[in-house]
């Protein structure tokens, strides 16, 4: 009896946090798309983002949802890969669209008169090979990955992962290696180096400029900053968790530390990204009020 009732409470918990998750996103696009205001490459990139947001929690949250209620925690080896890749090409497209929009606020401040010219024909072309290379990299990863002969159907884990599955591998997995260490260059290297460049510039313009200008610049890049870092820290625990051997830990520790990369994520940048962003708050708040008139 009380292991229902903890069920359903966590299949509860669970659907809320995903219903605001959809909520939130779908509302910010919504905004971003019918407001013309908006439709700025700064903009066009959080949505994206925002995007990315609802593909990578329904990747997640509905396998999750009948697990909860599931007797039986099993998945086929189909869905299993299918989830490794919409997981995977995820967190690809987000730290690609970190790198972007760091590029974005970079060109916006250390060049405002090129700035325009630079990015505003560039929008559609950037997002579309981002998302291209991101599905590109995860479907040869993913395929690489199927062709191994799996030795056990045991996995230590509420969703599937490429580690667990390589570690389950009783074939030669040098292809599969070598695929990775390729892969880590335009894949991880690349976006990280054009962060850290971007930020670089934009910290050597603030320290020379004006009071106002580096208030001004902490208010417009502070939530991609608290993105980019709740992305690496969410990354960083589920590489350990996954890695290392946290039997030690209480099952619900684990289970958090495990959902905190797929939740804290898709439900913080909306937030974020809509309460700091001046116009963009603005505009939410214009639509939540028109919402409410044609509602009562």
């Amino acid at each position: 009896m009380h292991l229902d009732i903890s069920r359903y409470l966590y299949f509860m918990v669970t659907l809320m946090l995903y219903t605001a998750i959809i909520i939130a996103n779908i509302s910010l696009v919504a905004v971003i798309c019918m407001n013309r205001s908006l439709h700025e490459p700064m903009y066009m990139f959080l949505c994206s983002l925002l995007v990315n947001e609802l593909y990578g929690s329904t990747g997640l949250f509905p396998f999750l949802l009948i697990q909860i209620l599931s007797d039986v925690h099993s998945i086929s080896v189909i869905f299993c890969y299918l989830q490794i890749f919409c997981l995977y090409s995820y967190a690809y497209l987000e730290l690609y669209n970190l790198a972007i929009m760091s590029y974005d606020r970079y060109l916006a401040i250390c060049s405002p008169l090129q700035y325009n010219s630079h990015m505003t024909h560039k929008v559609i072309m950037l997002v579309t090979v981002i998302w291209l290379f991101a599905f590109v990299r995860c479907f040869i990863n993913t395929c690489i990955n199927m062709h191994l002969t799996l030795c056990g159907n045991h996995i230590n884990s509420l969703y599937c992962q490429n580690y667990h599955i390589m570690k389950l591998a009783c074939s030669d997995t040098k292809l599969n290696n070598i695929s990775g260490l390729l892969g880590l260059l335009p894949a991880i290297v690349l976006p990280m180096l054009s962060i850290l460049y971007s930020y670089m510039k934009i910290l050597k313009i603030c320290f020379a400029g004006s009071k106002q200008m580096r208030q001004r610049t902490v208010n417009t890049c502070a939530p991609h900053l608290a993105s980019l870092l709740n992305f690496s820290f969410g990354c960083l625990f589920e590489m350990l968790l996954s890695r290392f051997d946290a039997s030690s830990l209480p099952s619900i520790s684990r289970n958090l530390i495990s959902l905190y990369f797929g939740i804290l994520q898709p439900l913080m940048n909306p937030i974020m990204f809509g309460m700091q962003m001046s116009k963009l708050r603005k505009a939410v708040i214009v639509f939540c009020l028109t919402l409410k008139c044609k509602v009562f």
